[in-house]
């Protein structure tokens, strides 16, 4: 090879790096603008409307713990409304209710109410009853597949967790 062509190799090698390092920090900044949780809800008084609200429409709710900051929130709350099936079952059986975690807010009261479920890291899924008892906390890495969501676990996980799966009569 001659040197003219290893001098055009090295820019274009350079002009590739470039573009992959500027391309990374657009997605990191695209995903930091992200906001789906409000660092300023009264988190303990939109877990209290939401039980009122399952106990009026017999479903669960279903709680996600997490903040705009964590890019695992983000994509579990995308997949939630990408996903129809998972969408489907959703609706018919939950009321779902995002609980903000960040140097803004920590909602330490709401966090105690729900058993201190930052334990299992973020974003981390709670399932409570109608009067607001707290049945399950699940660790969302569980329910990972590669880079993103299984929709079979999380179907699986939704599904056992509703009203219907706890009733004994379902058993018989």
């Amino acid at each position: 090879m001659s040197n003219e062509q290893l001098r055009m190799n090295n820019r274009l090698r350079i002009v590739l790096l470039t573009t992959l390092f500027v391309v990374a920090a657009f997605s990191v900044v695209a995903q930091e603008q992200v906001t789906i949780y409000n660092p300023m809800a009264d988190a303990k008084a939109e877990l209290a409307a939401s039980i009122l609200q399952a106990k009026d429409q017999n479903k669960h709710v279903l709680v996600q713990v997490g903040g705009n900051w964590c890019p695992w929130c983000i994509r579990l709350h995308g997949f939630f409304k990408t996903e129809a099936r998972i969408d489907s079952i959703l609706n018919k059986d939950y009321v779902f209710v995002l609980v903000n975690y960040s140097k803004e807010n920590k909602n330490p009261e709401a966090l105690a109410f729900l058993g201190y479920p930052q334990r299992f890291g973020f974003p981390v899924l709670l399932v409570l009853d109608q009067n607001g008892h707290r049945l399950h906390t699940q660790d969302t890495g569980l329910l990972e597949l590669d880079k993103g969501y299984d929709p079979e676990k999380i179907a699986r996980f939704l599904l056992s967790w509703n009203v219907a799966a706890l009733k004994p009569e379902s058993y018989r």
